[in-house]
Parts: structure tokens; C-alpha cells; sequence
């Protein structure tokens, strides 16, 4: 215990811990907004991820909470369950959250089996191309908000939807008919009974949750652009502006005083003083977060199932940024993070979040950083962090309740501007063809389709072009060639009357299903003089099944033309991959295995005449 909360830098951790959670109370509330939970969803994210991360992680100075990239997967999450529940988001909260859960349960569980060490092999043009993503993606969604346009609630635009809810409300009459066994065509006046009971306003909110649907995302914004833009409310835009302008502008005074913070006090402050009629953030409930026990009491796995993979996306997204952060802390702390812990740590805080109505988060660097600087030496810091947020909830909650949303929706422009990664958009002259179209195939799909499905599509366009890239390696390293046109140092001096009867394969890396085909012509290569093969594995540090499979193909062509093949010097992995299917000792016996190239040409000498 005592090495877990070491106070000797308590002053500086506690110093630390305030200013990083400071920094972190504006961006909370508005990747709550964005989310589509509301600022308090932010809040308690911020809170729980901040307290339990610092407690349980493995990254001494982290600071955790709601992040950009989070918080455009749980958009993309809360979007689509929220469709499934006629946009109501109290029905829809408990399959969220369980959503939110499984995810921390997933992260705790890729700790636990001591994945976090493997994170760091994710490609560099995914990671650009998603971040890049993000920032277009909350680049774009805010420019509604910061113009004060809001389509839900714009009735000309909502009218276009009417139609399309009545069809979508008589479908659920249909399928209730169909749970109840009623037949439709034979009794369709109790079908025309229950449609004359539909309601205007049942039409209306039915119309405006189709209305918010096809709004949402980067592709739904751009349609209703032309409307937002006959409709601007432009004390919403002076105020998202003036946001955006004080939180570059104050940075150029000093760095000292959080920009963010600055810009959040001063228009806040502007709008409720001057009592100017703008556009308030939800009301964030005061009293301590409650636990969020109806995800347990109407769990519905048919409600989640579609969302698996989803959870699984956002463990690993809470992972690499995590883990990318501690890192960045790693550098700057001359420290070194415990990766499986740190993913324990987010898991716990996240499952925890989830429990009481909070976003998903990981890592954030600049809170890290900030908390570094201002003195931050031990997980004391992100606790105080954490804690510091509880009591502005606590205390502070109706006044923050105040918050103009265009404000919010002025520091996430800021937020999207900074999170893209301009050095990996800077090197697209200079990198490779292949990266370049892996990080624009991601950009695109995920800014215009899904994050999720295009993150996967780019690790496996990924994938697939590096083992190209190294079965191409392995094809130009390998080679197949007699004595009398090649030979190593240690095959020298080798009798003339041997050499034409001696071929040589010489396996220069791994033999695995990127390298197969070359290695299957080798028995092909083979002149009919020859009759021993001797093929040197000492540089075969790797086999997999196909290579092992493609090995035994070609041993047994060659055994069946009575050729003699010795095994020189074979490394563990590949003998030990042999051994289970008997290539050994069925097709190379044992006296057929050598440890060195001297050793398998005395054999030669007394078994092959010249």
C-alpha cells in the first residue's frame, strides 16, 4: 500500500490533479453534448474513468476521462440503439450503457490475458486515417449547433417526415397485431380501429426522430446544410465564435491559465450576464450520480447482440489511446508505464462510468501533459482529478446547467481542429502509395459510413498488403540453385563430382502463406541428376500451418522421386511444427537431420557417389 500512494509528492500531485481536472470540466461537458447523452453524461465519465483509472492503471501521472476519439464511437453506438427506440432515450439507456459496460469489461479483460503489449502493432496509416477522421467528423457535427440549427426542431423540415412516420407507426401496429396472432386480412378493421387512434402527436414526435436521424453524421449535416444556413441564429454564431477566438487568442498571452477554461467563464459569463436569449445545455441533475440499475433489470440481449463488435471496437479505441498516452507520460517522466495494468485500470473506470450513466473515455494526452507540468508525480494526481470534478457536480451543477450549447459547440470545433494528425496528412507526398490509399480508404469510410467497419476494413487492407510485402521479402531472399552457381562460404571445396548431384535450398526468412508458392516450385527446379536435396533452415526462424502443409507437399514429391533430403541445422519452432504432423521422422529420418552444413557432407561423401 505504501507503494501505491506515496505522498512525498502530494503538493505536486495535488497541484497536479486540480489543474488537469480544470482542464478537463469543459471538454466533459461538451463530449457529453456531442455523445447525445447530455453534458452530465460527460461529467460522470470524467469522474469515475479520471478516479478509477488513476487507482487501478498502470501509467503513474494518467489522467482519464472523455476523449475525441470515444466520443465519436459512442455517437456512432448511442445513434444507432437510439434509432431502434424511436429516438426515446430513456428506453434506450440501459442498452447503451450495457454496451458502455461490456466494453470496460472487454478492456479489463484484454489486461487480464496481457494484450496491452501488442496494441503498439496497430498500423500508423489507420491510426492517422482515424484520427483525422474524428476531427472531420466533430469538425462537421458542430457546425449545426454553433449556428444555433437544430433540424428536430424545424418545422418545415420535419413536415417532409410525416409521411414516412406514419408509415413507420403503422408497421408497429402490424408487428403488434402479428405478436398478438391477429390475422390482418382477415380481420383489417381492428388494424383500421387502432390507426384511427394515432394521435398528431404521436405523428409529430415520430416525424422529428426521423428528422434528427437523417441529420446526424457528416453526411446528414451536409444534407440539411442549405437549410441551416437560411436559418442561422446568429447569437449562437457570435458566441461559438467568440469562443473559438478566445481559446487560440488566450494561448498567445499565456499557457498558464487553461485557454478552454478562459473562453468557457468569459462567454458563459457574457451570455447570462447580459441576460441574452441563447440556447442553455441540458440541465445537469445536482445530488451524487446515481447507479443506472434498469441496464440489469431490462437487459435484452437481442437489444446489444448487433453491438458486440461494436463494445469489442471501443475496448480496444480506449486501448490504443490510452496507451498511446502513456507513452506520451513514459517520455516526459523518464518512467515506465505497466501496459496490461494501465487496460485493467481504463476497463474498471469505464464499467464503473457505465454504471452510473457515463460516456466511455481513455487516456487523454493534453490532460496528461498538463498534469505533468503542473506537478503531477503518482496516481494520487488523476483521483484528485476525478474528485475535483465530483464536487463542481456537487456544487456547481445548476450553475454549469447555464452553459451556453453554442459555447460547447465552439470548444469542439477547437477539439476537432487539434485532434487530426496533420504530420501523417503532411508525409502523404513523401510515404508509400499503399499507406497512403490504407489511410484515405479509413478517412473516408469513417467520416462518411462507420467508424467501426472501416477501422476493420483498414486493418485488413493493412494486413493483407504486409504479408505481400513480406512473402515478396521472402520469394527475393529464398532461392533455389545448384552448387555450381552458388555457393556459401562453408560449401566450398566441395568435390566436382558431387556437385551435380547436389541442390541446395537455402530458406532466407519465415515460410508462411505469403511465401508458399515459391517454395512449391522448388521441386520443380530440381534437374533429374540431382539426387540429394540439402535444405538449410537456419534462417527459417518461423513456420505457420500453411507453410507446414506446403513443406510436407513438396518433401513427399521429392521422396516419391527417389531423392534423398537432408534437413540442416532446423530451429525449434519450425522442427517442433514438423514433428506433430511426422514429417519427422516419416519424410527426413532422423539420420537425415544434421546441426551443420560439415556434418550433412560427410554423409553426402559416404552416401552419394560422385
Amino acid at each position: 500500500m505504501k507503494k501505491l500512494f506515496d505522498f512525498k509528492h502530494f503538493k505536486g500531485d495535488l497541484f497536479g490533479g486540480i489543474t488537469a481536472g480544470i482542464v478537463a470540466l469543459p471538454l466533459a461537458l461538451a463530449f457529453g453534448v456531442s455523445s447525445g447523452l447530455g453534458p452530465s453524461a460527460g461529467l460522470y465519465g470524467a469522474i469515475f474513468i479520471g478516479f478509477f483509472g488513476a487507482l487501478f492503471g498502470g501509467t503513474n501521472t494518467q489522467i482519464s476521462g472523455p476523449t475525441a476519439p470515444m466520443t465519436a464511437v459512442s455517437m456512432v453506438v448511442i445513434a444507432g440503439i437510439l434509432a431502434t427506440f424511436e429516438g426515446n432515450v430513456e428506453k434506450a439507456l440501459p442498452a447503451i450503457l450495457t454496451v458502455f459496460l461490456l466494453a470496460g469489461i472487454m478492456q479489463v479483460g484484454l489486461g487480464l490475458m496481457g494484450l496491452g503489449k501488442y496494441i503498439k502493432y496497430i498500423p500508423y496509416p489507420v491510426v492517422s486515417g482515424f484520427m483525422t477522421a474524428i476531427g472531420v467528423i466533430i469538425l462537421i457535427t458542430q457546425i449545426l449547433p454553433a449556428i444555433g440549427y437544430y433540424p428536430k426542431e424545424d418545422q418545415a423540415y420535419v413536415e417532409q417526415f410525416k409521411p414516412e412516420a406514419e408509415e413507420v407507426i403503422l408497421e408497429h401496429i402490424l408487428l403488434d397485431e402479428m405478436e398478438e396472432g391477429i390475422l390482418v386480412l382477415e380481420d383489417f378493421k381492428e388494424t383500421i380501429e387502432r390507426a384511427e387512434e394515432i394521435t398528431e402527436d404521436q405523428i409529430s414526435v415520430e416525424s422529428r426522430t426521423l428528422a434528427g436521424k437523417e441529420a446526424s453524421g457528416v453526411l446528414g449535416t451536409i444534407k440539411v446544410l442549405p437549410n441551416a444556413l437560411s436559418n442561422i441564429n446568429w447569437l449562437e454564431l457570435m458566441l461559438a465564435l467568440g469562443t473559438i477566438f478566445i481559446i487560440y487568442g488566450f494561448k498567445r498571452i499565456t499557457k498558464v491559465i487553461p485557454s478552454t477554461l478562459v473562453a468557457l467563464f468569459v462567454m458563459s459569463g457574457i451570455a447570462v450576464g447580459f441576460g441574452l436569449d441563447y440556447r442553455p445545455i441540458e440541465e445537469i441533475p445536482s445530488g451524487l450520480p446515481i447507479p443506472r440499475l434498469e441496464m440489469f433489470s431490462d437487459f435484452s440481449l437481442a437489444s446489444i447482440s448487433p453491438y458486440i463488435f461494436t463494445a469489442l471496437t471501443l475496448a480496444l479505441l480506449g486501448a490504443i489511446d490510452s496507451l498511446l498516452t502513456s507513452v506520451v507520460a513514459d517520455n516526459m517522466t523518464k518512467t515506465k508505464h505497466k501496459p496490461n495494468k494501465e487496460l485493467i485500470g481504463q476497463g474498471i473506470g469505464n464499467s464503473i462510468a457505465a454504471l452510473f450513466g457515463g460516456i466511455p473515455g481513455a487516456g487523454a494526452t493534453i490532460r496528461t501533459v498538463v498534469n505533468i507540468n503542473a506537478g503531477g508525480k503518482t496516481r494520487l494526481s488523476g483521483m484528485v482529478a476525478g474528485l475535483l470534478l465530483l464536487l463542481v457536480l456537487l456544487a456547481l451543477g445548476p450553475v454549469a446547467s447555464q452553459i451556453p450549447a453554442a459555447v460547447l459547440a465552439g470548444i469542439l470545433v477547437t477539439v476537432g481542429i487539434g485532434v487530426m494528425d496533420y504530420k501523417g496528412l503532411k508525409a502523404i507526398p513523401y510515404i508509400p502509395k499503399s499507406e497512403v490509399s490504407i489511410m484515405l480508404v479509413v478517412l473516408i469510410l469513417s467520416s462518411v459510413w462507420n467508424l467501426v467497419y472501416a477501422v476493420g476494413i483498414g486493418l485488413v487492407i493493412s494486413s493483407l498488403m504486409f504479408m505481400k510485402r513480406i512473402g515478396d521479402i521472402s520469394a527475393q531472399r529464398s532461392d533455389v540453385k545448384s552448387l555450381k552457381e552458388e555457393a556459401w562460404e562453408d560449401e566450398i571445396g566441395i568435390p566436382e563430382g558431387l556437385k551435380e548431384q547436389i541442390f541446395i535450398k537455402h530458406l532466407k526468412g519465415p515460410l508462411f502463406f505469403g511465401s508458399t508458392s515459391e517454395f512449391q516450385a522448388l521441386s520443380k527446379q530440381i534437374p533429374d541428376c540431382a539426387t540429394t536435396v540439402i535444405i538449410r533452415l537456419d534462417r527459417m526462424q518461423y513456420m505457420d500451418q500453411s507453410g507446414l502443409y506446403v513443406m510436407e507437399e513438396v518433401l513427399i514429391d521429392l521422396v516419391k522421386e527417389g531423392k534423398k533430403v537432408l534437413f540442416v541445422d532446423t530451429l525449434e519452432q519450425p522442427k517442433y511444427m514438423m514433428e506433430r504432423i511426422d514429417i519427422i521422422p516419416d519424410l527426413i529420418p532422423k539420420e537425415q537431420l544434421f546441426d551443420n552444413f560439415n556434418e550433412s557432407m560427410v554423409w553426402v561423401k559416404e552416401n552419394v557417389k560422385e
